[in-house]
């Protein structure tokens, strides 16, 4: 029988009351207190605290105070990823982000999702994975919703609201965020 991480993770309806659940996103709301307030800067410190609570990020990884989080462990990050300030990542399920990506302020990445039914609603949720993928650009304000993927070297425009996988290469902006052309392509205005 799955414990109510593994279904988490899984993406299956789960408990989040469930004590082991309860006892993660308390170590991480700890390590959340220690970066975002005693520390705030970027020093020797608040990257031992970052260590600690994204275990899974590469070389690089970097980000600019205050942050929020709901485990940590699950977000999984290449080399040189960078956020800036207040970007929330709700990461019941994983959050992939491949390398060399740019995270602007106030970004929001969702993982966790609830049930449409009003009576489970009251007890269950689930979460589904967000990938990103290498040389993306996340502008600022952005919401990235569950399930979502973006392909490589996107670059996601201020305020957009990704509800939809994001092909590769592509420029995409708006609520909901809408692809309005290749990145590897001349703007119809050159032409």
């Amino acid at each position: 029988m799955k414990t109510e991480k593994e279904k988490m993770i899984s993406g299956e309806y789960y408990n989040a009351f469930d004590p082991e659940l309860v006892k993660g996103r308390r170590t991480a709301k700890n390590l959340l207190h220690s970066l975002n307030v005693k520390e705030y800067r970027v020093t020797k410190k608040a990257k031992e605290i970052l260590k600690e609570l994204i275990p899974n990020a590469g070389a690089g990884f970097y980000i600019e105070p205050p942050f929020h989080c709901d485990y940590g462990y699950n977000i999984f990050a290449g080399e040189n990823v960078y956020f800036n300030v207040n970007c929330v990542v709700l990461d019941c399920a994983p959050v992939n982000i491949g390398s060399n990506v740019f995270i602007a302020p106030n970004v929001q990445i969702y993982t966790a999702s609830h049930p449409l039914d009003a009576e489970l609603r009251k007890t269950l949720e689930n979460a589904y994975p967000v990938t990103i993928g290498d040389d993306c650009w996340i502008g600022g304000n952005s919401v990235i919703c569950p399930g979502v993927t973006i392909g490589k070297g996107c670059v996601i425009g201020a305020g957009s609201v990704v509800t939809k996988d994001i092909p590769d290469n592509s420029l995409a902006v708006g609520n909901p965020a809408k692809v309005i052309r290749k990145l590897n392509q001349e703007p119809e205005s050159k032409k």
